[in-house]
């Protein structure tokens, strides 16, 4: 029996899951996600609400289904020791071999993890057996827990911070003649003009008439849609343009003029 499941209904069980608060998770959208880790895996949908737990915004697996899945592969766990100071557990599995792993609370005092009211405090024997169970499964046999953690380990993981998105919005086109840091590369070709205080300066040289035509429409619309200039500046720019490229213009002879006006009105 197939358990890939059609998205529309995915889309309903995830609401009614989220919508029930059952399992702990109220987000529709994380809800769908763990279903679909779920199916890649070949397992049911649902069993992503009862295996797994949200926390610090990471899929985790609770560590008892962790040795679940482990068990179901062909694992065996013996337990060496389980008191509140000390857990260990001895893993073996065909595939891996075989592997005793021990955490004690003066492990987790060393690294920082027993800290005032967490649940290494409250619940001692849980946090470490649940270390044991993590560590030992991922080094015997972690095909069976590819890319999670158990909750209590995400629980001492610093939190993700999450992405600080630049929501500066971009510069309006603008085009200023007395600011030419945007001066393209000089060469050989028809040259076109640009107002520059009382020093006009060649803005760009190009290869033929057509891209000459295209460059000066571009600075032509720059003008008009600058957001920063008055209806008069923009009027006394777009004039001077005109008027220090007059020659070449009248160089292109009539038809050309004509094309170079329809494409202004197109674009502008």
């Amino acid at each position: 029996m197939s358990n890939i499941i059609p998205f529309q209904d995915m889309q309903a069980m995830a609401e009614a899951i989220a919508k029930s608060g059952l399992f702990g998770m109220k987000d529709v959208n994380q809800v769908l996600a763990l279903g679909l880790v779920a199916q890649a895996e070949g397992q049911h949908f649902a069993t992503a609400a009862r295996d797994y737990h949200i926390v610090q915004n990471r899929p985790t697996l609770k560590a008892d289904s962790m040795l679940a899945r482990f068990q179901a592969a062909g694992g065996r766990v013996d337990w060496v020791e389980y008191t509140d100071t000390k857990v260990s557990g001895t893993f073996t599995h065909p595939n891996g071999g075989t592997l005793t792993v021990t955490w004690t609370i003066e492990q987790a005092n060393h690294i920082g993890l027993n800290k005032p009211g967490s649940g290494w405090q409250k619940y001692p024997r849980a946090m470490l057996r649940s270390r044991v169970v993590s560590e030992g499964i991922r080094a015997v046999y972690p095909g069976c827990v590819i890319g999670t953690y158990t909750p209590e380990e995400v629980q001492d993981m610093e939190p993700v911070k999450p992405v600080e998105k630049d929501i500066t919005p971009p510069p309006v086109a603008d085009i200023s003649f007395d600011d030419l840091e945007n001066l393209k590369d000089v060469s050989d070709g028809i040259p076109l003009v640009v107002p520059n205080g009382d020093h006009p300066q060649v803005y760009a040289h190009y290869e033929n008439e057509e891209a000459w035509q295209e460059g000066y429409v571009e600075l032509a619309n720059k003008v008009r849609d600058s957001k920063k200039l008055s209806a008069e500046a923009k009027k006394q720019k777009t004039a001077a343009l005109k008027e220090l490229n007059a020659d070449t213009i009248k160089k292109f002879g009539p038809v050309s003029t004509i094309k170079l006006l329809e494409k202004l009105n197109v674009k502008g």
